[in-house]
């Protein structure tokens, strides 16, 4: 059975705090994950009878149809969800499997999002629900194809856990070595506090050989070409007046981001060259100077520079997500380093636990890839599964 759900009005209280689960599109993050153990928000007994909200009961399959269009879950107890939700309860059917529905949409979840309408909010409207077909294997074999699935999810959420476990280990890790705060059995040395035109100088070259290899900085990817990152090119049509780096340079993009509250300082690895707006702030190792590129790597994706950038920033100056921080402020930062056979040391150990990390990430996109060919075998009828009832005749036999 097909529903939907609705909004008690806000200007009653009565109607809302009673207790009854709620899930509203404040919920999106618990979505996508199997069961909706619970919500942000809950309504009272009054808000579900003057209004058009229904309760739903535990099983129920919920899809968002706006505003994040396509995201769903499985309600593990009895819930109402309000009107940007539609809801299958399966409960009564003869003919579908509820996690079935629920990996069925996680598969088609592209297509909604392709197929929904709106210029500021994508929404899909209720007749396509009405018009909506599903090609069904026999109950039976819903339910072992949503047990095959169901253990590729398990498999995959015990390698986020290991992931996320490996991620923290490291961050405790940078934190702890690059403020040298612990040793990890390392010789003592003397911490020195230079100046950061110290130990870097600034690069102003400009693009004057045409370059057009255009980089932006992700947090994730590091200095990234932008036709990858974007799958286009937001650059200017003339890059002449843009800063030509070669491998090993850094750049410092002074826009905040998810993770970087001051911006971010990342070198080029993945290149031999290319160019980046004048915006970012440019620099690299001197070349009279004895320092550990990995080193301070690690040293600046651990913020360990974020106090002292944001002491320089002038107050009140973020501008469209821009810290107004001048390069001669920038320049006279002050670093916190020790020596360099300690430098490598410590590079050498968070190499390590960078390694790690990156097998792990690269295991969970496999196991994440093989899951969706999976999906889109089982789901679509091109692969069939062997049903125990079966196995078990042939063994008999």
């Amino acid at each position: 059975m097909r529903g939907s759900g609705h909004t008690p009005s806000k200007d009653e209280p009565d109607y809302w705090n009673g207790g009854i689960k709620w899930v509203s599109l404040t919920d999106s993050w618990r979505l996508d994950c199997g069961l909706i153990h619970d919500t942000d928000k809950t309504i009272s007994g009054l808000g579900i009878q003057n209004s058009s909200a229904v309760m739903h009961p535990a099983g129920t399959v919920v899809m968002t149809r706006d505003a994040g269009v396509g995201k769903s879950g499985v309600l593990a107890s009895p819930m109402a969800v309000s009107q940007h939700f539609i809801a299958w309860d399966c409960s009564k059917s003869k003919d579908l499997h509820n996690w079935f529905l629920y990996h069925w949409l996680q598969y088609e979840k592209p297509e909604f999002e392709r197929i929904a309408v709106g210029s500021t909010i994508k929404t899909i409207g209720l007749p396509y629900f009405k018009r909506l077909k599903i090609r069904l294997p026999l109950m039976e074999e819903q339910q072992r194809i949503a047990e095959i699935l169901d253990g590729w999810n398990t498999a995959i959420a015990t390698t986020e856990k290991l992931l996320a476990n490996s991620r923290r280990q490291k961050h405790d890790l940078m934190q702890g070595l690059l403020s040298g705060r612990h040793r990890l059995g390392l010789v003592k040395s003397r911490w020195k506090r230079p100046d950061f035109d110290e130990v870097f100088e600034r690069i102003t070259r400009k693009n004057n050989v045409s370059n057009q290899n255009v980089l932006t900085i992700s947090g994730r990817h590091g200095l990234i070409s932008q036709r990858e990152f974007f799958k286009k090119s937001v650059a200017s049509d003339n890059l002449q007046g843009y800063t030509l780096l070669e491998r090993g340079d850094f750049a410092y993009n002074k826009s905040y981001s998810a993770g970087y509250p001051v911006g971010a300082i990342k070198p080029l690895l993945a290149y031999e060259s290319g160019v980046v707006s004048s915006l970012y702030i440019c620099f690299r190792i001197k070349s009279d100077v004895d320092a550990d590129a990995d080193f301070f790597r690690h040293y600046f994706e651990a913020g360990m520079l974020n106090d002292a950038i944001t002491g320089v920033a002038q107050e009140g100056a973020r501008n469209h997500g821009l810290l107004n921080v001048s390069v001669k402020d920038f320049f006279k930062l002050k670093l916190h380093v020790p020596a360099i056979e300690t430098q490598r040391k410590i590079a050498e150990v968070l190499n390590a636990a960078e390694s790690e990390e990156r097998c792990i990430e690269q295991q969970l996109d496999k196991l994440k890839q093989e899951k969706r060919a999976l999906m889109a075998d089982l789901l679509t009828g091109k692969r069939r599964v062997r049903l125990q009832e079966a196995t078990a005749d042939a063994e008999a036999a």
